[in-house]
């Protein structure tokens, strides 16, 4: 039960009641049809990322789908926030990679995104045991640790969005979806 294949997807829902703009944001992701499981922060050695598209042409309707999921909602006006996961893969096929989840107010894609990039490079480049100053900012931590060679990719899925100006619930969520090998199934081109 490793999963092959990860994606990266996101959305945002609006709507009066809070639920349903859950699951608008998850319509506008694309994942509304499964049934997600929230699960931690690891990427399986050897998992591949797809692109979005891909990935949703390998997933189910009512499939069991494992996700490391960043939600967040608002019903105050104007208000922004953000979901955010972010990613460190190693260069060694043989080891695992990191995915972090950040939700906050008041951050804009950029900042929320660098944040939670930053969350799942530290975290990989602690076990790693590259040695790093904490203090330092996300930039040169970033060149620090692709220079070692120890880790090779960086990213980040990120939806922000303004609270509706009417106070209707505002949902933002942010996805890495797993998707297992199934049947032979390969990403479809």
């Amino acid at each position: 039960m490793i999963p092959k294949f990860f994606f990266f997807t996101k959305g945002v829902g609006k709507h009066k009641e809070q639920l349903q703009s859950f699951e608008l944001a998850l319509r506008d992701a694309g994942i509304q049809m499964c049934n997600l499981v929230s699960v931690s922060s690891i990427v399986p050695p050897a998992c591949e990322l797809l692109t979005r598209e891909k990935g949703l042409k390998m997933v189910q309707p009512g499939e069991i789908t494992f996700v490391v999921i960043a939600r967040n909602s608002t019903n105050e006006p104007h208000r922004l926030l953000a979901s955010s996961i972010g990613v460190a893969i190693p260069s060694g096929k043989n080891q695992y990679g990191y995915l972090s989840e950040h939700h906050s107010y008041g951050q804009t894609d950029e900042i929320a995104g660098d944040y939670a990039e930053d969350l799942a490079a530290t975290m990989l480049a602690t076990t790693m045991g590259i040695q790093f100053d904490p203090e330092t900012a996300w930039d040169e931590r970033k060149q620090l640790f692709k220079t070692t060679g120890l880790i090779i990719k960086t990213a980040n899925v990120t939806q922000s969005a303004a609270g509706d100006k009417n106070g209707l619930w505002t949902t933002t969520v942010a996805a890495a979806v797993f998707v297992p090998e199934n049947q032979n199934e390969k990403p479809k081109e």
